[in-house]
């Protein structure tokens, strides 16, 4: 076995993993991306496909509203009892002392579904898990939020413990006492609890130190399920980034698994920054490392398997959308994916509906997929008739609201077609855009090619009119700016860039826009 990490490249972080069979599956985080939750398979830990989104209907899951890195945090997967147990957050406020974080449960007899509606658990924290004894009794798990922190301002004080309850699979709900069963440790922030069981102790798993550059994973043991739970006696924390020179950063946050011959792997999320910087526009990803178990019990951490670290990523893809809509691609938000696109309204393209601003958090025609290289190069077909300036459509490279780079076709007021750029590099909270272009280019009507290279931090769009030859547009743009650490900052963002296709009609009429294909192609080493 030849494990290079990161083993998700790109936007997956909070890697769950289980295994059913000869499968193995790793669950990840989608923040406001939605369908929500991704679910990857393999046989061998190497090779990973994506096989499954469940949340996939309002009954599960609705983020409009939601502010950008909401929605679905930290989920669990587990399979029991003949079924897949999913376990998810749904974030519904970051700023500020509180959180309303949500927690839900759905279950399916197989990876693809059907997925159950979602059962409410409870919202006193996030990064929920449940937990399947031996002896048939089901714990819920999570971490408990107290929203008064501590005196004179954010601290550890807003992450109290981890709390633990019963849940009753016939009643489908949680019963009996909430019990505190750890405090974390001095490394503070303590999250992202799981529970295992072996030879008679209960294991621990938490994440520690943030969702930054001192992110961490802690294990400890206890004879009872509710504790207490002594640390693990090697040097803290058990896995972490050693150095702020490895090409991994920000490790934490993951589960272990058993394979047919014994080894124990763990998985965690990390980043890669761009060389000579701290920007990850990769986002968090995740990656496995090789444990063993020791004479005294405790798990201990074998050598990293090695790591890409340009960046690069087999991930070559042209789709036509005359299947439908791949599951690579997702939107914001919305469980009404009708009123935003469709694969058979003009045959052999996806067609947007215009509808709010590049920068909204309810309804926006937005349809995008992963950036998973340093370099990569994507292109589009339009095919768009704007009405005036309040109709656009285009190419878009995304991180949130307030971190984009935006090639879009639209109309000049006297009524000639344009083609323009709209930047917003991180400018929060107010998320003002510039226009690079002022008033924009004026382009004759009919299809046009729309593209945009990446190299490391420099992003270049180009068009291409009928027929007609590349022709670059634009400034060279920052393309650092697509990730977690510009903007906000490390620890208030969560997700990762994106590149896809957009259409805006701020008017209310919803103007359509049809796209013939998409294609996204990493480079490797230019």
């Amino acid at each position: 076995m030849t494990i290079t990490n990161p083993i998700l490249p790109g936007f997956h972080p909070d890697p769950s993993i289980c295994r059913a069979g000869d499968t193995y599956y790793i669950a990840t985080s989608t923040f406001e991306w939605y369908p929500g939750v991704e679910i990857n398979a393999s046989e061998n830990l190497e090779d990973w496909r994506l096989v499954a989104r469940p949340l996939e209907r309002a009954a599960q899951l609705d983020m409009r509203g939601e502010p950008d890195s909401c929605g679905v945090w930290a989920p669990s997967l587990s399979y029991a009892d003949g079924l897949f147990w999913l376990i998810y957050t749904d974030m519904k406020r970051y700023d500020g002392n509180y959180k309303d974080s949500h927690n839900y449960l759905v279950t399916s007899p197989s990876i693809e579904g059907p997925w159950s509606d979602g059962i409410r658990l409870n919202s006193s924290g996030f990064d929920p898990s449940l937990f399947h004894d031996a002896d048939g009794r089901k714990w819920f798990v999570n971490m408990d939020w107290d929203y008064r922190g501590v005196q004179g301002g954010r601290g550890d004080g807003f992450f109290s413990g981890i709390v633990m309850q019963e849940y009753d699979p016939v009643a489908k709900s949680l019963v009996g006492p909430i019990t505190r069963i750890f405090e974390g440790t001095e490394r503070g922030v303590t999250e992202a609890p799981h529970l295992y069981q072996r030879d008679g102790w209960y294991y621990l798993i938490t994440a520690e130190g943030g969702t930054g550059y001192d992110h961490a994973v802690t294990h400890a043991r206890s004879r009872k399920i509710e504790g207490p739970y002594e640390l693990h006696p090697m040097v803290h924390p058990l896995i972490a980034s050693k150095s702020k020179d490895a090409p991994l950063q920000r490790i934490g946050h993951g589960q272990f698994i058993e394979d047919d011959d014994g080894a124990v792997w763990h998985t965690f999320l990390c980043g890669r920054p761009l060389p000579g910087t701290q920007r990850s526009p990769l986002g968090r990803e995740s990656g496995i490392t090789q444990m063993e178990w020791r004479d005294d019990g405790w798990l201990y951490p074998l050598e990293m398997p090695a790591v890409a670290v340009d960046g690069f990523a087999e991930d070559h893809q042209e789709t036509r959308f005359e299947d439908g809509l791949p599951l690579a691609f997702q939107w914001l938000r919305s469980p009404e994916k009708d009123r935003l696109f469709s694969t058979t309204a003009q045959p052999g393209a996806l067609r947007l509906f215009g509808r709010e601003s590049i920068g909204s958090w309810f309804e926006q025609s937005l349809v995008a997929r992963r950036q998973t290289g340093w370099r990569y190069s994507a292109e589009t077909l339009l095919e768009f008739d704007p009405v005036d300036y309040q109709t656009q459509a285009g190419l878009v490279a995304y991180y949130n609201r307030h971190q984009f780079h935006y090639l879009f076709v639209s109309r000049n007021n006297a009524g000639a077609r344009v083609l323009g750029i709209q930047t917003c590099p991180g400018v929060w909270p107010e998320g003002w855009v510039d226009l690079p272009l002022g008033d924009g280019v004026i382009i004759a009507d009919g299809p046009i090619r729309l593209g945009v290279d990446v190299d490391l931090e420099k992003l270049q769009f180009w068009y291409a009119l009928d027929g007609g030859d590349k022709q670059t547009i634009g400034p060279m743009l920052d393309a650092s700016i697509l990730s977690d650490e510009a903007g906000r900052g490390e620890h208030a963002c969560f997700t990762g860039a994106f590149v896809g296709m957009a259409a805006q009609d701020v008017s209310g009429r919803a103007h359509p826009a049809d796209f013939g294909f998409f294609s996204y192609r990493n480079r490797q080493n230019a």
